[in-house]
């Protein structure tokens, strides 16, 4: 009797995770481009700067990057070299028995004549609670302010020509620019003459930024309870953020908590396409969003309102930064994402590793840059103790789409016929294609469903008893053994494999014309699944970058019950990736298999890197071959296992009438892709399905199940496809054939991609032009998103 525990079970003994239901709502990563946008404005891009993680502080302003430790300060200019410029102790530079603890760059225009250049001046402020002027290039002290605060000061920061100085006991100063009958001759303040005003705020706070010039602050330890929602259940924890106008005297300040369930708060920021909307980053991978545009009762200023907290990641978001139409998020992992927040969900249109793997500490935009180098700058310091610097208006990629609507200007073009063939065998063996004709030329009939084609796939699931735990067991131990030399099925993984495997030899030989022989590229098995792709020997010799490789989904990723095989191959000069799949099974487990889907198609480093890896020529969206979807064309076989929402008897009534359409109106799949905005296949199509579904049959017969179960009649096996130039891919047929040995029926697809040869020499003449266009159109950004830093005080 079979076991509800069981890994492969089709019994509905899980309830819907509401993990799951968050996963469908993040953001979309499957367009978003790998490639880091590096800062082409300086002349060093392999620059290492090192800042200490912990101890050290950062700041920039155009190509002048200032690093302080406690004891230690380093200057460098990236315009002219990469190595640091002067370097000096505080003893040195007249700052005897001070360690900085908190520094920022003072406005333009801080000199007795108001002529400083922005990154000339710095604010330091000590662990003493000393404040300091500090003049860059001269390195010398203009001013001090000794013990202006009576602890270690953790903050500074800057709005307009006021600076705001701030202490673990949660005294915060406000220097303001003297009365100014003209604002734009306004001067800065200096510590030397100009009189703090004092704002108690709340003390032992781990965040603080000053956002739409209001001053955020929480604890980590100090939380209330919401309501609960999407992201957490009734009466969940939710950060307390305290609000302070620091710069409206008397103002108190307020406590206001997020609609749900977030984490700990660890950044925050706003962006110019969100005007009056704040920013908030939380662990737990949320980001909640403040409503600062409504007015209070007069007295007490602005009241942000919470709006929504949304789910954008796994993993913590530990800094943010908003740059121009995109919210930038760093995370514990290195990464950096950018995301679309024009729609729901959010689209991830960049994610790139920063860091190797260690954790983002701190992310900021660099406003000077727009005036100082001409380019928008962000700057990023991760737990490599490396500072990094990007190009904030993603010209590289606006680069690679303009390329793309040229490139027919330096590409030609061929046909490449494949055929696709999906079957969950249940354990069948090939011996047993016998009984009846159907059975019997089941094989050569597929095979002969495309004239001769270049590209032969075929994707089986549950080749051995998933029921049978020895087998499986057997499988999992074995079944990673390396394939022999000459690409046979290793003689210790279970024979079910390996008997397919000659079968299919055996029937592409007999099947096709004794002048076009095929090569096996591919085998690789996975606790049932099997893959084994044939290939022209005429493409077979011009293909590159061939690979294969497993995703493992079934129990959390820990078993191979279900997953995929993922192959590769790039042939002239685009790339192709086919992956085989079992998703989960059950017929209310929608959740599950979307979430199976995404991390198939979100798994990082499945494929080894292209060899050869320059530009992004036979790749997409910048990546490297290493993740599903770097390449050009992917195609997706296998049982889904996604079912028909309907009773049973109105799905054979509808099936006996041939009515698919009123099926499909019902079908799990179709309505993900076409309602779930948040659904990873939502990128992909699927041609219209004019057959009979393929599951479930009593074994050797045309009924469907007639068990105690009676499950319900689904289209389990489909086949899907994404290419980046749409009509690149045509799907010639999708059918369903006869074979009766399992209790599915098998389905092909046949398909004519339209693959592409490069010539270098006129891309690299396009892409010459494009980058003119780039400048041009980079000037305008600039011009806009300098007014905005303006409008929020961050440049004057």
């Amino acid at each position: 009797m079979r076991r509800a525990q069981s890994p492969s079970s089709d019994e509905e003994s899980e309830e819907d995770d509401p993990r799951l239901r968050a996963v469908e709502m993040m953001p979309d990563a499957s367009r978003s481009s790998r490639r880091p946008p590096h800062a082409n404005c300086f002349q060093y891009l392999d620059y290492k700067i090192h800042v200490p993680a912990y101890s050290g502080h950062a700041a920039v302003a155009g190509s002048s990057v200032l690093v302080t430790t406690p004891h230690h300060i380093r200057y460098y200019d990236l315009s002219v070299s990469d190595i640091y410029l002067w370097s000096a102790d505080m003893k040195e530079l007249g700052m005897r028995d001070m360690k900085v603890t908190a520094m920022e760059f003072a406005p333009p225009g801080y000199g007795a004549d108001g002529g400083e250049k922005p990154g000339s001046v710095v604010w330091l402020g000590m662990k003493e609670g000393h404040l300091v002027e500090f003049a860059v290039k001269s390195r010398s002290v203009l001013a001090t302010k000794l013990g202006a605060h009576a602890h270690a000061v953790t903050h500074i920061f800057r709005h307009g020509r006021a600076m705001v100085s701030l202490d673990d006991s949660g005294k915060a100063l406000v220097f303001e620019p003297p009365p100014s009958q003209n604002p734009a001759l306004a001067m800065a303040p200096s510590l030397a003459i100009t009189p703090p005003r004092a704002v108690r705020t709340a003390e032992k706070q781990d965040f603080a930024a000053l956002v739409g010039g209001l001053l955020w602050m929480s604890a980590r330890g100090d939380t209330a309870h919401a309501a609960g929602g999407a992201g957490g259940p009734a009466g969940s924890a939710v950060p307390v953020i305290r609000v302070y106008d620091v710069f409206a005297p008397g103002n108190i300040g307020r406590s206001v908590l997020p609609t749900q369930h977030a984490g700990a708060v660890t950044c925050g920021t706003m962006m110019q396409s969100q005007p009056g909307i704040v920013f908030i980053g939380h662990e737990g991978g949320y980001v909640s969003l403040w409503d600062i545009s409504s007015e209070g009762d007069g007295s007490e200023g602005t009241t942000p309102a919470c709006i929504e907290v949304m789910k954008v990641g796994a993993s913590d978001v530990l800094c943010l930064a908003g740059v121009a139409d995109r919210l930038w998020a760093g995370g514990r992992k290195g990464m950096i994402m950018a995301y679309d927040v024009s729609q729901k969900p959010w689209v991830v249109t960049n994610a790139w590793a920063a860091h190797k793997d260690l954790p983002i500490l701190r992310m900021s935009v660099d406003p000077y840059s727009i005036e100082k180098v001409e380019r928008l700058s962000v700057v990023s310091v991760g737990r490599d103790e490396q500072l990094r610097i990007w190009d904030g208006l993603l010209g590289v990629d606006w680069v690679d789409q303009e390329l793309l609507k040229r490139e027919k200007l330096f590409s030609s073009f061929r046909p490449l016929n494949v055929l696709v063939v999906s079957w969950n065998v249940d354990a069948a063996k090939p011996d047993a294609l016998t009984g009846n004709e159907i059975n019997l030329n089941f094989l050569s009939d597929v095979l002969s469903s495309v004239d001769r084609p270049d590209i032969i796939s075929f994707g089986f699931q549950e080749v051995i008893d998933l029921e049978s735990r020895k087998m499986a067991a057997k499988n999992l131990l074995l079944g990673g053994k390396k394939k022999g030399e000459d690409g046979r099925i290793s003689e210790k993984v279970t024979s079910s494999y390996r008997r397919w495997h000659d079968r299919l030899v055996l029937a592409v030989q007999l099947a096709m014309p004794a002048d076009c022989p095929y090569t096996v590229i591919h085998t690789e098995s996975l606790v049932g699944l099997f893959t084994c792709i044939f290939a022209k020997n005429t493409e077979k010799v011009v293909m590159k970058d061939i690979a294969v490789a497993s995703i493992k989904r079934g129990m959390g990723g820990r078993y191979g019950n279900k997953g995929g095989i993922v192959s590769r191959f790039v042939i002239d000069d685009t790339s192709v990736c086919m992956i085989n799949c079992h998703l989960a099974a059950g017929q209310h487990h929608v959740q599950q298999r979307n979430a199976d889907v995404a991390g198939m198609l979100e798994e990082k480093d499945v494929l080894p890197a292209a060899r050869v890896f320059e530009d992004p020529i036979a790749y997409v969206g910048g990546g490297d071959g290493s993740m599903v979807l770097d390449h050009e064309i992917v195609i997706v076989n296998g049982d889904m296992n996604y079912r028909i929402d309907q009773r049973r008897e109105h799905i054979i009534a509808a099936i006996h009438s041939r009515d698919w359409e009123a099926l499909l109106a019902h079908d799990q799949l179709a309505k993900e892709m076409r309602f779930n905005r948040g659904f990873r296949f939502r990128t992909f199509s699927e041609g219209p399905l004019t057959f009979a579904p393929t599951y479930k049959y009593d074994r050797g017969s045309d009924e469907f199940d007639s068990s105690e179960k009676r499950r319900v009649p689904a289209w389990c096996d489909r086949v899907l496809w994404r290419s980046r130039v749409p009509e690149r891919l045509v799907q010639t047929h999708y059918c369903r054939w006869e074979p009766n040995i399992s209790d599915h029926r098998p389905i092909s697809a046949g398909f004519v991609i339209t693959i592409k040869s490069v010539d270098g020499d006129k891309r690299r003449r396009a892409k010459r032009e494009v980058e003119k266009m780039w400048d041009a159109r980079q000037v305008e950004l600039l011009h806009q998103t300098r007014d905005w830093y303006s409008l929020q005080a961050m440049i004057v």
